[in-house]
């Protein structure tokens, strides 16, 4: 065999390593994708504390999906309450470690209904994308039906992942405002930023599209982010404020993903205030307007 033909043989055999190897690295991650997007077991499913050990009442509460689903979670009312956060946390943990963001909500006098998606917590199930979403309509229905709140008192509120299941269950209904704080605009678009090298918008079998599902919301959208975000990058809230239509507010935060409400301290909490206080005003005096 010549030199050239050996040359080119050994070529071709790298190649056809680096692209198996490629293939192999496309078909591991399309099957693993759930196991790198939803973290029910970090930090355990086990509730750690309860509302209770800040002093706040609090009630059980299990609601049933549309699929049968049983679900768990906390109604946590407020003693002046001028209306209510539906509450959907992030990919990790459980309800029970939202209590910072639940007593603080609280101190502006709203109360919370926190619950754990499907596989989470004491939540039955597995959790899958287009279960995330019934599970929010069966929150929605609670709140609406069996406990009679009507939809103007409601305020959406979705952290991270929680984001973009707010703004999905916001193009549908009519809540009274949506804060999304720490969300990406899609899935793939994530996908894309952590491997650049991938074709991820082929491979993606999520979706979790805030941007679109944003562009569909008519009630005031507050975006949260932090210029400093570990995880989910300042550009992905800019992405989704972008898209949600007028009237929208951008609150700007400090410190990492996971501690950028603490880190922003008042003001975060001025802004969070500010902006409820502002539409639930608004939907109160039409209420007195229309004689209702």
């Amino acid at each position: 065999m010549s030199v050239s033909k050996r040359i080119y043989m050994g070529v071709r055999s790298v190649v056809i390593t680096v692209i198996s190897a490629y293939a192999l690295v496309c078909v591991y991650l399309y099957f693993i994708q759930s196991e790198l997007l939803y973290y029910p077991d970090i930090a355990g499913r086990t509730l750690r504390s309860t509302p209770e050990n800040l002093g706040l009442d609090y009630e059980d509460i299990n609601i049933t999906t549309e699929d049968n689903i049983k679900l768990h979670g906390w109604f946590i009312p407020a003693s002046k309450s001028k209306g209510t956060v539906l509450f959907f946390h992030g990919n990790a943990g459980n309800i029970s470690h939202r209590l910072r963001s639940i007593r603080i909500f609280n101190n502006i006098n709203l109360s919370v209904f926190i619950f754990d998606y499907r596989g989470y917590g004491q939540s039955e199930g597995n959790i899958t994308e287009q279960g995330s979403y019934l599970d929010a309509e069966a929150a929605w229905f609670y709140l609406t039906h069996t406990r009679g709140i009507p939809e103007e008192n409601i305020i959406l509120f979705g952290r991270s992942l929680g984001g973009s299941i707010a703004a999905r269950l916001a193009s549908q209904y009519q809540p009274a405002a949506v804060i999304i704080e720490s969300a990406f605009s899609s899935v793939p678009s994530m996908g894309s930023r952590l491997y650049p090298i991938l074709p991820v918008k082929l491979l993606s079998r999520f979706e979790y599209n805030t941007e679109e599902y944003v562009k569909s919301v008519s009630a005031p959208v507050l975006i949260a982010h932090s210029v400093n975000d570990d995880i989910i990058p300042y550009e992905e809230g800019q992405t989704v404020f972008s898209a949600a239509n007028h009237p929208k507010h951008f609150l700007e935060m400090r410190g990492g993903h996971n501690d950028g409400f603490v880190m922003t301290g008042e003001d975060y909490t001025e802004g969070i205030e500010r902006f409820i206080s502002r539409y639930l005003r608004i939907h109160n005096n039409k209420k007195i307007r229309s004689g209702m």
